[in-house]
């Protein structure tokens, strides 16, 4: 199975090395067809709430959307990604971040998410599609202690505005918040 990321180029700029063959521009051309593969799957795939397309005219930089899923705090709000795709695609993963601020704790403050499949956990088998797709299922889980849940639901706060998550963070961090300001310096 460790076959699968194992990026064939690296072989080939060795056997170059040797001066048996170029690996480089063919190694490029591959990652190339690959997003351009990818791009036609997501597409054409037809699931809700997800979507990305290349930025201008540079097939590496995608900018992605999420809509945030139904039942959670993230219901009816879009979150629009950076993908930044290095040379080595799909051997390495793929750099994502969040465009449009998210307050959720696998999310810094710089809008990089914490997550396995786009660290430690990456394979050649993962897509465009399955990234978004995790994303997605990131933010419709229970990350957030339970309390948390509770309060925004009865507060409805207005993620994508500066001035409110400002405010609501301030309240939770002042006491205001029903859940104490240790668990909450745990979640923010």
């Amino acid at each position: 199975m460790a076959s699968q990321n194992m990026d064939p180029a690296a072989a080939s700029s060795t056997a170059a090395l040797k001066g048996t063959e170029t690996g480089g521009s063919a190694a490029k051309g591959s990652v190339t067809k690959r997003l351009q593969q990818e791009l036609m799957t997501l597409m054409m795939s037809g699931d809700k709430g997800i979507s990305a397309f290349p930025e201008s005219d540079n097939l590496f930089k995608w900018i992605g959307t999420i809509d945030g899923a139904q039942g959670t705090v993230y219901e009816g709000l879009r979150y629009k990604l950076s993908l930044e795709f290095p040379s080595g695609y799909p051997y390495k993963a793929p750099r994502v971040k969040f465009i449009t601020p998210c307050f959720h704790p696998n999310v810094d403050d710089q809008g990089f998410i914490c997550l396995d499949i786009l660290k430690d956990k990456w394979s050649a088998l993962y897509d465009v599609r399955s990234i978004l797709l995790s994303i997605q299922s990131l933010l419709g889980g229970k990350a957030l202690p339970t309390e948390i849940y509770k309060w925004h639901s009865v507060h409805q706060v207005d993620w994508n505005s500066p001035n409110q998550l400002g405010l609501t963070v301030a309240h939770m961090s002042f006491g205001t918040h029903p859940v104490n300001t240790r668990v909450m310096s745990q979640v923010v």
